[in-house]
């Protein structure tokens, strides 16, 4: 049987911040951000995020072989040495890009006849996450900024002057991470995230904006968004598609993480008044109703932290598989019993729900 091979990269990657502190000073240190909502009855749980490894495992310590895919398909690994690979673009002559969030760095994986070779383009960022490449160039989104790297595919080894496109976003490190494309229209998509687990955001967060590839013509596309980080737009109807993670220490089982369409401009997504599509939030739901709400696609599980957003478009793939989104999940910290850590696949159907199921 031939096998078909498809790349993607799963990160699983959370920023934590550990303090050691002693005596009065302990005591007037403030919980760390991802312990903002948690109710008194769970302060002494145990969860907590993961904390990143502080090194790539070599390749003969990545289990690939126990990733279990469809008959006909095999994961392989192709490239390796990248710590904390988050978000990946293609170059027009075949260069991979690839950002590290915790590290600070961005890379470009040149493929060399089967041997691929890594080279550091960008070093001692702020939280680099979103890469974006179109027209020769490359767009890199940090916490406070997108910045541009011109004709980089043909300076690898000497890569040119970072130049900023917009560097006027907020700089909160709570959700500030951005993920970034471009969208069939030709602007810069980017996230903006809630800073906090749960409150009432300033507008300026909590949204999916866009930009020109210049900088100008700042607008919001959504709204409501508490943390997406990843999307891409279906390649038939042209609309935005993208994951949500919902917030925590409401439960165990709830609030579902969501996969969404914003068809439209303007759009609410619920945040935070609306979890899930129907559960309000008990503190700031008050008074308010879900159907006021954007309601979601798909509810693709609790705590199941949907990353990266991919439609299949191309020929390797039997065709029963063109079209179908590829939602990567960075898997839960925040529940007992652990969930995501996978890929899944949605196959979108008109007249019906979509299908939701396991790829890897």
């Amino acid at each position: 049987m031939r096998f078909r091979t498809f790349r993607f990269a799963l990160s699983l990657t959370v920023v934590v911040a550990f303090v050691l502190a002693t005596g009065p000073l302990a005591a007037q240190q403030a919980p760390p951000s991802w312990k903002q909502g948690q109710p008194k009855d769970m302060e002494s749980s145990s969860l907590s995020p993961i904390a990143q490894p502080p090194a790539p495992k070599a390749p003969g310590e990545i289990p690939v072989d126990k990733i279990k895919v469809p008959s006909g398909f095999k994961v392989e690994l192709w490239a390796h040495g990248i710590n904390n690979a988050r978000a990946m673009t293609w170059g027009d002559r075949g260069t991979l890009f690839v950002s590290s969030r915790v590290a600070g760095n961005v890379y470009a994986v040149v493929d060399k006849g089967g041997a691929r070779e890594v080279k550091t383009i960008a070093k001692g960022l702020n939280l680099p996450n979103g890469v974006a490449f179109k027209d020769g160039t490359l767009y890199i989104a940090e916490i406070h900024r997108i910045t541009k790297m011109e004709g980089i595919e043909g300076k690898l080894d000497s890569p040119p002057e970072m130049k900023v496109v917009y560097d006027t976003l907020p700089k909160d490190a709570p959700h500030g991470w951005k993920y970034l494309a471009f969208g069939p229209d030709g602007k810069l998509y980017f996230n903006i995230g809630a800073p906090c687990n749960i409150c009432v955001p300033p507008d300026t967060h909590a949204n999916i904006s866009r930009v020109n590839p210049d900088g100008t013509g700042f607008e919001y596309w959504a709204h409501g968004v508490r943390n997406s980080v990843g999307f891409d737009w279906h390649p038939v109807t042209k609309e935005l598609y993208f994951t949500t993670h919902g917030r925590d220490w409401l439960g165990e089982d709830v609030p579902s993480d969501r996969f969404d369409v914003a068809a439209k401009k303007g759009l609410h997504f619920g945040y935070p008044y609306c979890h899930q599509g129907d559960i309000l939030d008990p503190e700031f739901g008050r008074g308010r109703a879900c159907g006021e709400f954007a309601a979601p696609l798909l509810k693709t599980g609790p705590h199941v932290a949907g990353n990266g957003v991919e439609f299949y478009t191309g020929s390797m793939f039997p065709s029963e598989y063109k079209n179908r989104a590829f939602l990567a999940q960075r898997g839960s910290w925040n529940r007992s019993q652990k969930t995501g850590f996978r890929v899944m696949m949605v196959t979108l159907r008109p007249a019906d729900v979509p299908r939701y199921e396991v790829f890897a």
